[in-house]
């Protein structure tokens, strides 16, 4: 499964509860940071994309490469522990670049950070393109 669709998974998660799924709170009426400090006070952190055990049992880790070898990378994570990321050929990498309002087209996928208004819209303080999932 690739990063893409546990995002998905996440999302429905969210929008299935209205946001309520984590001990009855409200999810969506929280600022990021604060948002974030829960998600890791339940064993995950979404925003970067590093939770325990991800769903089906999916590790995903975020962080900085402090070692690499041919058959392996060493991710410092943001608790300060780390993560040892066994490598294969058939791994996806991708990276990302600045962009402008300009890129943002219809049809191309985002990620959306920002500050939820009560009318249910997002004034975003960041935006995230993300590759087309087939």
């Amino acid at each position: 499964m690739s990063n893409g669709v546990n995002e998905e998974k996440i999302k429905k998660l969210f929008s299935a509860g209205g946001g309520s799924a984590f001990g009855g709170q409200n999810l969506q009426n929280l600022s990021p940071e604060e948002r974030q400090q829960r998600l890791q006070e339940l064993g995950g952190n979404v925003g970067g994309a590093r939770l325990r055990q991800g769903f089906g049992g999916q590790g995903l880790a975020t962080g900085e490469i402090i070692s690499k070898d041919d058959k392996s990378v060493t991710v410092k994570l943001r608790d300060g522990g780390s993560k040892i990321v066994f490598l294969s050929g058939s791994i996806e990498v991708t990276k990302s670049v600045s962009g402008t309002l300009v890129d943002l087209e219809v049809g191309k996928n985002i990620s959306v950070n920002g500050t939820a208004n009560s009318d249910g819209s997002i004034t975003a303080q960041s935006i995230q393109l993300r590759p087309n999932l087939q």
